[in-house]
């Protein structure tokens, strides 16, 4: 009796183990919704009935045909594409009593039964098109009368540049007003079409594109605004001499993208406006007065006050140098074997030339401390050679030893003017070279000119 009762619950457990599992679908997990018990064959009928309705009312899929059984749709005949097959699968499993869908319908891919769709819709669209010609033409109408207005607008080029500080802003607001009228045009006719889903989506995109190539041409849209800031705020004119940033020349001109400079060598020089906007400029022009500065030594014996007084005497004394502001001078160093003392004087740059006037300067107060007696030593070093036969030892004062004594000098009073026979035939006038060649290619005027006498220098 054991036996027998062990004997059945062993089979109990293994018919358990051998049962078949609950079905699940191709990812593994139990079907979504249960299966009704049974299916009839009128219900297999009307869904079948109620399907190829469906698909008769579709040009597409009306070859497709059905059959059911036990709610098992099998969809066989054939369709044009993958698209028209995957159609009406989808319309398959929507029907309500349908528990699967098998697909068996050919694909033909007929050019006819794929082209004839396109034919289709494109006879409608040319058909559309045909009866809402009216509306479609009031549309570009109105568009054209609107750009039209806008150009006739902007085009009024004598107002704008009376409206402008210049003719740079003066096309600027030209070309704005266009590109507005344009848009405005668009806008009008897209809303006679009622189509302004479309202008928002286009500008939506447009918004996307406008984003990405404003950081791809983001230095030039500086230099652009750089161009607009300087011709409204101009911190020089043409013809003045200016350094900027390292940059030297006289300006030439003032472009939309960059500022024009005549090098002292007569060459041309373009420097974009960002940089000309953000750089250092110095400007010589605006002030005609302009100080120059030199140096010159003596010996370190001498008196360093009564040198510099002989020389700004002969400073003062160049017509040149104009008497104010007036020239100084003062002691900068004392070097090892000498003292250096430096003069200052301003010219007019108007009538006189800076470098001409330098260098007739330094000649002629060079001169007058020479003639009374003073003078530049040279630097005295000492050598000393030792260990070598044959060579005698020599000694020569020390660097910082001082000069050995000179014969004194005849007395002279301060205010003694000086001797200037050898710079009276000496040139200072202004070099006009350079400024000639500015205005020759000033006059040809091939180029634009955003700079104006009108507005002052900022």
């Amino acid at each position: 009796m054991r036996k027998t009762a062990w004997a059945a619950l062993t089979a109990m457990i293994w018919l358990a183990a051998a049962a078949p599992a609950p079905a699940q679908d191709a990812a593994g997990s139990a079907p979504s919704a249960p299966i009704s018990r049974e299916q009839t064959i009128q219900a297999d009928a009307e869904i079948r009935k109620r399907l190829k309705a469906i698909y008769d009312e579709i040009d597409t899929l009306s070859q497709v045909t059905v059959w059911v059984r036990e709610g098992v749709v099998v969809l066989s005949g054939r369709v044009a594409n993958e698209a028209a097959a995957e159609r009406a699968i989808r319309l398959a499993q929507r029907i309500e009593g349908a528990v699967e869908v098998e697909d068996e319908i050919a694909r033909t891919l007929s050019v006819e039964e794929n082209l004839n769709p396109l034919l289709e819709r494109t006879e409608d669209a040319i058909d559309t098109v045909s009866r809402a010609w009216p509306l479609y033409l009031i549309a570009l109408v109105a568009l054209i009368v609107m750009a039209f207005a806008g150009h006739l607008i902007a085009s009024a080029g004598r107002f704008w540049r009376w409206v402008a500080p210049n003719p740079f802003i003066a096309r600027l607001i030209a070309q704005s007003i266009r590109i507005a009228s344009v848009l405005g045009g668009i806008l009008l006719a897209l809303s006679i079409l009622d189509a302004m889903a479309l202008f928002g989506a286009a500008a939506g995109g447009a918004g996307l594109v406008g984003l990405a190539v404003g950081f791809a041409v983001k230095d030039t849209i500086e230099n652009y605004i750089a161009s607009v800031m300087l011709s409204l705020r101009q911190p020089f004119r043409a013809n003045d001499h200016v350094v900027i940033n390292q940059y030297e020349g006289v300006v030439v001109r003032l472009t939309s993208r960059a500022t024009i400079l005549m090098t002292l060598e007569g060459n041309h020089l373009r420097i974009p406006n960002a940089d000309v906007f953000k750089g250092v400029i110095l400007n010589y022009t605006t002030n005609p007065q302009r100080r120059l500065s030199f140096s010159l030594g003596v010996d370190a014996n001498d008196d360093p006050i009564d040198a510099y007084t002989v020389g700004l005497e002969a400073l003062q004394s160049l017509d040149f140098i104009l008497n104010d502001p007036h020239a100084s001078a003062y002691i900068e160093e004392v070097g090892d074997s000498n003292i250096v003392l430096c003069f200052t004087g301003w010219v007019d740059q108007r009538v006189t030339d800076f470098l001409k006037a330098r260098s007739a300067a330094i000649s002629a107060v060079k001169s007058v401390l020479e003639e009374k007696g003073f003078s530049l030593p040279e630097p005295i070093y000492r050598v000393k050679v030792e260990g070598i036969p044959g060579i005698a030892s020599v000694e020569r004062p020390e660097k910082s030893a001082p000069s050995p004594a000179r014969p004194a000098r005849e007395p002279r009073a301060p205010s003694h003017p000086p001797n200037r026979e050898h710079s009276a035939d000496i040139d200072v006038s202004p070099d006009e070279v350079v400024l000639k060649q500015v205005a020759e290619d000033r006059a040809r005027g091939a180029q634009e000119d955003l700079l104006s006498d009108k507005r002052p220098i900022e």
